[in-house]
């Protein structure tokens, strides 16, 4: 890295994908860092797709098209590469760029398989680079806020149950093929890889990490070759807690979550994709019952937290930190293993979950 360059990430990014469009801007406004080149197979489509992004939120300097991904990744002006291209592709050139010595941002899920992600994580980890998946709620002021309402033992006390689903409906050519998400050798995991491995990790984040001591899942609906397009999960812990999870391309857009105690419970509307607004919230949840001879009464007690954090496109965007966060770790030259560690017990998880809809809900011991 030049002198010049110590406080400047130098980004490339594999592939010209839509949710590369978001995140474009997120380096562009991090601070530290900067796009300086995107590859596809061809330039063209390199070139268009520059120009595209450069007409809405341009760079000072135009990064530069490239043909194919090897190209870019023997670039010496480029430190860390954003690698948005399929799951069925992923492995591929996560391993190819950790022995180019580039530092790793992944999109979910991570790998086709949880032994995917370990030879992925080894080979970041041998290279000294960088490896982190793409959960950019996972860099929100809201989770330190939400996490020390959870610890104040009072708001929701012992955490007994989580539950959570994230979901959407896919237009009719989206199911019929017409996108990736249900191409059985570009993305085999379907809604469950790209909307499961969010409410997967809430629980995971509630719980400190503490893997499921047993999983269950259910494929509700599958394409005829085999992707799952709705999923239900459920989470035993050893410790005690139980956490649900729903994941469908069938059902309207949610994606909430809740996390119920011995003495309240906390509710998030928006824990994935925040609502349009300048601050995220949650809300926390004590009711109160109580009967009087005839009289049965439901108390409510709610009490909103709100954390300053614009939803997106701004510098306090939990996207824009989450590649801050990134090029903070790529700078100073010493990765963190919690981040490759989390990916991939998230996709264990994930991946004990499908085995157990395969075989028609048997339970899948991780421990």
């Amino acid at each position: 890295m030049n002198d010049s360059d110590t406080r400047t990430c130098r980004w490339g990014i594999l592939g010209a994908a839509t949710i590369a469009m978001k995140n474009w801007q997120a380096i562009l406004r991090s601070g530290n860092g900067v796009v300086r080149a995107v590859a596809s197979r061809d330039a063209e489509r390199a070139r268009a797709w520059i120009d595209a992004n450069q007409a809405q939120h341009p760079f000072p300097e135009v990064p530069e098209a490239v043909a194919g991904y090897e190209a870019l990744l023997a670039r010496d002006d480029v430190d860390a590469v954003y690698l948005p291209l399929p799951t069925g592709v992923r492995k591929q050139w996560v391993l190819a760029a950790a022995r180019a010595g580039k530092h790793v941002l992944c999109e979910k899920p991570c790998g086709g398989s949880a032994a995917d992600v370990e030879e992925m994580v080894a080979a970041c980890r041998e290279a000294g680079v960088q490896f982190m998946d793409g959960v950019m709620f996972m860099h929100s002021d809201r989770l330190p806020a939400l996490r020390q309402v959870l610890d104040d033992r009072e708001t929701v006390g012992t955490v007994k149950r989580i539950a959570s689903q994230f979901s959407f409906l896919a237009p009719e050519d989206f199911l019929a093929g017409g996108n990736i998400r249900v191409n059985t050798s570009l993305e085999p995991l379907g809604s469950l890889g790209d909307l499961g491995w969010y409410t997967i990790r809430f629980s995971q984040w509630v719980m400190n990490w503490e893997m499921p001591a047993t999983v269950t899942g259910r494929i509700i609906n599958e394409t005829a070759d085999g992707v799952p397009i709705e999923f239900s999960g459920e989470l035993i812990y050893g410790s005690g807690p139980t956490a649900s999870f729903y994941c469908s391309f069938l059902t309207e857009h949610q994606q909430w979550a809740n996390v119920s105690g011995t003495k309240g419970n906390v509710d998030l509307r928006d824990f994935v994709l925040p609502y349009y607004d300048n601050e995220l919230s949650f809300t926390a949840s004590n009711a109160h019952f109580e009967v009087d001879r005839c009289d049965f009464r439901m108390e409510r007690h709610d009490t909103r937290h709100a954390v300053a954090e614009y939803s997106n496109s701004h510098p306090s965007a939990q996207e824009t930190k989450l590649f801050r966060n990134f090029a903070d770790l790529a700078l100073a030259g010493k990765p963190d293993d919690h981040w490759p560690q989390i990916a991939l017990q998230t996709q264990q998880i994930m991946d004990a979950c499908l085995a157990s809809g395969r075989q028609g809900g048997k339970p899948q011991a991780l421990g």
